[in-house]
């Protein structure tokens, strides 16, 4: 569904939900900006005293991905609803700090670093 559904209408259906139940008025910035933390901090209990490979294996498991899933469902829907409190673009944001990610981590440098100078 990603490859053909867009963040517009993504963000319609969380407006869709949250208005239909009069949920505005709780979504100020402040509650949303809470709710996204508290929901992150959810999606990361799954993986709490997990080494990288263990919390692969967690994330591949049919039942622990499912709820895993809802998680992220949940820290996207309050990010989706907090644009659209704020009235912020999404994808004017994303590509705003990408570009100047760009410049803060250039791939040379980042590579070099990790001592992959050179490789693609």
């Amino acid at each position: 569904m990603d490859a053909t559904t867009t963040v517009s209408e993504l963000r319609r259906a969380v407006h869709d939900f949250v208005d239909a139940r009069d949920w505005y008025r709780y979504h100020t910035p402040k509650n949303l900006a809470m709710s996204i933390a508290i929901e992150s901090a959810e999606l990361m209990e799954h993986f709490q005293w997990l080494d990288v490979e263990a919390s692969k294996t967690l994330a591949e498991d049919g039942a622990a991905r499912a709820e895993i899933a809802d998680e992220l469902a949940d820290v996207l829907i309050y990010a989706l609803s907090f644009a659209n409190s704020t009235g912020i673009d999404v994808s004017e944001a994303i590509f705003r700090k990408l570009d100047r990610n760009q410049t803060r981590f250039p791939v040379e440098a980042v590579r070099a670093r990790l001592g992959h100078a050179g490789q693609t």
